[in-house]
């Protein structure tokens, strides 16, 4: 209580580098203990601006129970105009909060902390949700960030890429992203400019774009056995969902925002069509056939911030990387 410290993105970024399996297995953990009720994750809250309706700000607070309590609060700001500007889409902080007192002992930058637990998530799904271990044709739909950290997490978790295929609706990122790609990853990597045809001949599809719309339809082709990451939740369209298998990592907080499984709910008025969360198919509850494609939609829990985050506080104080201000709280007496 009597401290509070700052850990800035580039130490947040060099501990999640450094370990990302370490990373993918605190998510993996922490998904389980929400699905044991060990969490509190309430909705998150969006702050909206009527005069840029593309732009948001999201507060989610979140705590993990278990032998070393901790709460917190991920604000992250997503504004797609920022791309236009060369400026990463979304910019964040993470607060933490003392579990007994309340009182807030850390702020970390936590951009580099969303896209790694995001990450972390998605590579977790291809683990646990992916037709065998064969070698994979992957295509990442958008060239950001969260397409970029996926593709590192994959790679750390030595994911058999055959082919790695690139799309973005600017070509320049694509180019980069495809660089990126092969040059760190040594992966076999080209940039695709017609998405139908593509789509038709992935193993594994990374949806990480900013469309504020379904775009991906029933003119697609999609496989039995494909599996789609939905990072981004709004690309695909309810006729498409509704005859997928559907994973998310939690119904009630994916069934809202006009998701794309929140859309199918509303069109199809039902929820039969979800076949469970990935802490149901970790824990072998749900089994899925390859008869369809299955779509794993994340709406992005603030637990996995927390649990992220935490560690890496954890370890900058461990290793003298995180910043002390000293008296930050001016009156820790009542009297």
């Amino acid at each position: 209580m009597s401290t509070f410290h700052v850990i800035d993105g580039s130490v947040t970024q060099d501990v999640i580098d450094s370990a990302p399996s370490d990373v993918l297995d605190l998510v993996r953990e922490t998904y389980l203990q929400h699905s044991r009720g060990a969490t509190v994750n309430p909705n998150s809250h969006f702050l909206r601006f009527p005069h840029d309706p593309g732009a948001r700000i999201i507060a989610l607070p979140a705590h993990l129970g278990g032998d070393t309590p901790v709460s917190g609060l991920k604000w992250i700001a997503s504004y797609p105009q920022n791309v236009s500007q060369n400026l990463p889409r979304a910019s964040a902080v993470l607060l933490l909060n003392d579990a007994g007192t309340g009182y807030p002992f850390a702020c970390l930058e936590a951009s580099g902390i969303s896209a790694a637990r995001t990450a972390a998530s998605a590579a977790l799904a291809v683990e646990t949700l992916a037709d065998g271990d064969n070698p994979k044709t992957v295509l990442f739909v958008g060239a950001g960030v969260i397409g970029r950290t996926v593709s590192d997490f994959l790679a750390a978790r030595g994911t058999n890429v055959r082919e790695c295929l690139v799309h973005d609706h600017v070509d320049a990122y694509a180019e980069t992203f495809a660089a990126y790609a092969a040059g760190t990853h040594g992966w076999q990597t080209r940039t695709v400019a017609q998405i139908d045809a593509a789509l038709a001949t992935a193993d594994l599809v990374i949806l990480a774009t900013t469309a504020p719309a379904p775009w991906l339809t029933d003119q697609q082709t999609l496989l039995p056995g494909q599996l789609i990451l939905n990072l981004s939740l709004r690309d695909i369209h309810p006729t498409v969902m509704i005859k997928c298998h559907n994973v998310l990592d939690d119904i009630d907080h994916c069934l809202t925002a006009q998701t794309s499984p929140h859309l199918t709910e509303m069109e199809y008025g039902t929820r039969d069509f979800i076949d469970g969360t990935l802490a149901d198919v970790l824990r072998g509850d749900v089994t899925l056939a390859h008869d369809r494609p299955t779509v794993f939609s994340p709406f992005g829990l603030g637990v996995l911030d927390l649990a992220v985050g935490y560690h890496i506080y954890r370890t900058a104080l461990r290793t003298g990387r995180a910043t002390e201000i000293p008296g930050f709280f001016s009156e820790l007496k009542r009297w």
